[in-house]
């Protein structure tokens, strides 16, 4: 066809909403090239790209605005402030408290030993709460990941140091308790390109007959009490190890998964 009706030329419009003549942009099949050229780039000048708007029209596909990085940043910064964390440090500033009033008097002061107790109950406490409010609500940071299990290690060994410095507790039972925890800690540290060693229901049995025997240690007891948390202590150090053998097995086994998976994957890609 060589012309175009009249009604059909009044309903094509450019851009800027003028009619488009049937020899012109309609003829020719579209709108004129400086009118279309605003469109196909997302609506704005090349280069002139407000902060917050996705960019389209660059090789690739859509990329996002700049400022974006930095927007992103700034809220991970701000997640570290949480409720879970407010409790770790907590445990953490207990610590030095914890110790002050161990050590009050010659560290034979019954009233400053029932202080002493309750700083490190309150702990005790806040360890249990602390990750279940992470784990529950995503509260979970790389700061608690690190300062989680230090402040953890760092109220029981000064309550193992306090006790056996003051003659109460042997020191081989310190030793023993600690040599474990900060053992499987290191351990969980080789073995993480390979997994996580998730914490079993006898670690967290340990964890809590742990908590009861030190914290009967703490108090001033005597008689049938004192006997008792000699035993609930004995309990403790066998717990302990027991569970420090199946950490190291279930490393063992870990490694040797993980390195069977790499070897695995390689002759894949080799072949």
């Amino acid at each position: 066809m060589t012309g175009v009706p009249a009604s059909a030329a009044g309903d094509t419009s450019s851009a800027n909403g003028a009619p488009v003549s049937a020899g012109s942009g309609a003829a020719s099949g579209g709108a004129p090239s400086g009118a279309m050229s605003g469109n196909v780039s997302g609506g704005a000048p090349s280069g002139g790209a407000s902060p917050g708007v996705v960019e389209t029209g660059v090789p690739g596909g859509p990329r996002p605005a700049r400022g974006a990085k930095v927007v992103a940043a700034a809220v991970n910064q701000a997640s570290v402030w949480n409720i879970a964390n407010f409790l770790t440090m907590l445990r953490l500033l207990l610590v030095p408290g914890f110790v002050a009033l161990m050590l009050a008097d010659g560290g034979y002061d019954p009233a400053m030993r029932s202080f002493a107790w309750a700083a490190f109950a309150i702990a005790m406490i806040t360890d249990l709460f602390d990750g279940h409010l992470a784990r529950t609500y995503d509260l979970v940071t790389d700061f608690g990941k690190i300062a989680d299990p230090i402040a953890d290690k760092a109220i029981m060994g000064a309550a193992l140091i306090c006790l056996s410095s003051l003659g109460d507790l042997p020191w081989w039972v310190t030793v023993v308790i600690l040599g474990r925890e900060l053992g499987i800690t290191l351990l969980r540290f080789v073995v993480i390109r390979y997994g996580v060693i998730p914490a079993s229901r006898g670690g967290k049995l340990k964890t809590l007959i742990q908590g009861v025997a030190v914290g009967m240690y703490v108090l001033a007891l005597t008689g049938w009490l004192a006997t008792l948390r000699f035993w609930v202590m004995a309990a403790a150090v066998i717990l302990t190890v027991l569970t420090g053998l199946d950490y190291v097995r279930q490393a063992i086994v870990l490694r040797r998964q993980g390195i069977a998976e790499r070897m695995a994957a390689s002759e894949e890609t080799e072949a």
